[in-house]
């Protein structure tokens, strides 16, 4: 059931119909926790046994690591929610890909087969949310729940459910206190958001960035160096888009019911480094890599080398949640390089000063070359584009000059709205614009919505 769906208006209409014309708190969550299930369920309905394997598991080793007082308890209560989430998430996400590089290292005598299953949507955004939740409280940082039915509702909300944001078990829970009252103020504020990731989405995304994209990804042979280049910043228009469209989407559902979601992205275009970059692309996941890897790992505290090992460790890892393939890894590893660059030079060279405007155009540059390996089917693929966009190789050129023209000014619309909104806050700005300002936007962004629609998409992070 997509965000970008009619049937998942009439569903979400429902839902908040029901919610708000029902009284009693409890029964109100009980209506949002039902409506996740059946969201849940429209995409494969067996799979909810996973969500209630993961909500059942992590709330009951949760309630074990507080009430004992012996280390090895608490140390065997954490690795069975350990085990069991992440063990899910190898079998379904990861299986295969184990396969495939074992077939590679062992004779063709050994050769292994595929299993046929398909992967959880989603699996990997709520696998990473119930942890938090378990090793906050091992950490003692956070105490159990009282209420179990709040608990499955911050597992499965269903407007963040399958792709984030991350949120926080005391993001969430401490909002389920009290009941939520209808006004005018959260209903048009999750409107206004609603429409805005519809319009990154199908108009941005679908319509304009995506058609280019797939026709440059797709070739088999090469391509000239401006196609090469016109493609690949399609998809980095196409990603910001289609993510932070889903994101914002899930924060104005969130909104209309009373709920605040955490913001997943901060004009991620406008960075003046990578460190700035994974300040404001996606947002939930980088802090929670951060908290639950990067600082356990040593962080930043025992020196530099140990500092540089530990960045590439979390971001090749951070790769591979984002896939089973070895390009995943390697996007996640140049990342990797550059924040260890980065850091390197503000080390040894501190009195070095680079205008702003140059540090985000070669920020911009440097992650429109990691994006051909997040997008390239194979290193083969993303090898010939890199040639390509490097004038290695030639060929006629692709992609017309309409395609050419239409790109480069939608990115160069996104890049400017990214660099003039780079340090404000929209959530603070919106509730300061004129009723009549606001009513245009909105108005121009539902006509391009139903009259510039693309083909029919999924999200992209829906495979994640």
């Amino acid at each position: 059931m997509l965000f970008n769906s009619y049937t998942f208006i009439i569903f979400s209409t429902l839902i908040v119909t029901f919610y708000y014309s029902v009284e009693g708190w409890r029964i109100r969550k009980f209506i949002l926790l039902m409506g996740s299930y059946l969201f849940y369920a429209a995409w494969n309905p067996p799979f909810v046994i996973l969500l209630w394997i993961s909500t059942l598991i992590d709330w009951s080793a949760a309630r074990q690591i507080y009430r004992s007082h012996n280390n090895r308890n608490r140390v065997f209560w954490l690795a069975i929610s350990l085990l069991t989430n992440l063990g899910l998430l190898a079998f379904f996400k990861y299986g295969n890909f184990v396969i495939d590089n074992l077939n590679m290292i062992f004779p063709i005598n050994y050769q292994v087969d595929h299993y046929s299953i398909i992967l959880p949507v989603g699996i990997s955004f709520y696998t990473f949310q119930t942890l938090s939740y378990t090793i906050d409280i091992y950490r003692d940082q956070a105490k159990p729940w009282h209420n179990f039915l709040d608990y499955a509702l911050y597992v499965t909300f269903f407007p963040q459910l399958v792709a984030g944001p991350i949120v926080r078990s005391h993001e969430f829970l401490n909002q389920c206190k009290k009941q939520k009252s209808f006004t005018w103020d959260n209903f048009g504020e999750g409107i206004f958001w609603l429409i805005t990731g519809l319009f990154l989405k199908t108009v941005l995304a679908d319509h304009f960035l995506a058609p280019v994209s797939e026709q440059v990804y797709v070739t088999s042979g090469k391509i000239d160096t401006l196609s090469a280049w016109i493609g690949t910043l399609a998809f980095s228009g196409q990603i910001l888009c289609d993510f932070s469209g889903y994101s914002i989407c899930a924060i104005g559902i969130a909104r209309i019911l009373g709920f605040h979601l955490p913001k997943n992205f901060r004009f991620p275009y406008a960075a003046s480094g990578f460190s700035d970059f994974w300040r404001r692309w996606h947002i939930s996941l980088s802090t929670w890599l951060r908290d639950y890897l990067y600082i356990p790992l040593g962080g930043s505290k025992e020196g530099q080398l140990r500092t540089y090992q530990n960045l590439m460790m979390t971001m090749l890892i951070g790769g591979l949640w984002h896939g089973a393939s070895w390009t995943f890894v390697v996007w996640g590893g140049l990342h990797g390089v550059f924040l260890t660059i980065e850091r390197f030079v503000r080390i040894m060279i501190p009195s070095l000063r680079i205008p702003e405007f140059i540090r985000i155009i070669g920020v911009f540059f440097l992650v429109c070359i990691t994006w051909v390996f997040f997008r390239a089917v194979s290193f083969e693929q993303a090898w010939y584009l890199l040639k390509a966009m490097f004038g290695v190789s030639q060929d006629e050129s692709i992609l017309g000059m309409k395609e050419v023209g239409i790109t480069s000014m939608v990115m160069l619309i996104i890049l400017g709205f990214n660099y003039l909104f780079r340090n404000m806050d929209l959530e603070v700005v919106l509730p300061q614009l004129k009723w009549w300002k606001v009513s245009i936007t909105m108005t121009v962004m539902l006509y391009m919505i139903f009259t510039l629609t693309g083909e029919d998409r999924s999200f992209i992070y829906f495979q994640f």
